[in-house]
């Protein structure tokens, strides 16, 4: 089993030194779903929910919320994040939204988080924007599906339903 990295030999929690890394090209992505009514689907689909365009929304809050990544999670490198990218797609079979973030840099350590994080951000404000028509809404399957670049390379999450 391998350690965790964020703990000194004490135990304490600690930033983990990057400084000896190689600079790399990196990407991540992560996948996640909101999970509604078939009513409430259908509001965001005709872009009548009451707060408005809740897919442009929460797209832009994804953005958002990669780039604010180290501001949220205590112990995560600040990165030149290059590219953020979030997809929000109607999915009737759910019945609800399925979002999927890629994010990009160039640098000492991986975009793990931030696409996570950027997933995690749009799922919420999709909850926050059709609260009022839906308080039952689920948000689930948050999980990183791809991650490429330094040292450890390629890893790829087998397919789930």
């Amino acid at each position: 089993m391998m350690a965790l990295t964020h703990f000194d030999t004490k135990g304490d929690a600690h930033m983990v030194d990057v400084s000896d890394k190689a600079v790399t090209a990196r990407v991540a992505v992560a996948e996640g779903w909101v999970r509604m009514t078939p009513e409430t689907l259908t509001l965001i689909e005709a872009g009548t929910a009451k707060k408005g365009d809740v897919l442009g929304v929460a797209r832009l809050a994804g953005i958002m919320g990669a780039k604010k990544t180290p501001d949220l999670i205590p112990l995560c490198h600040p990165l030149p994040v290059t590219k953020v990218a979030v997809e929000l797609t109607p999915d009737r079979d759910l019945p609800g939204v399925r979002i999927e973030a890629t994010v990009k840099t160039t640098g000492q350590t991986g975009v793990e988080m931030e696409a996570l994080t950027a997933v995690s951000t749009a799922a919420l404000t999709v909850y926050d924007m059709c609260k009022a028509a839906d308080r039952a809404m689920e948000i689930g399957g948050i999980r990183v599906v791809l991650k490429d670049g330094g040292k450890s390379g390629r890893y790829e999450a087998d397919a789930r339903g």
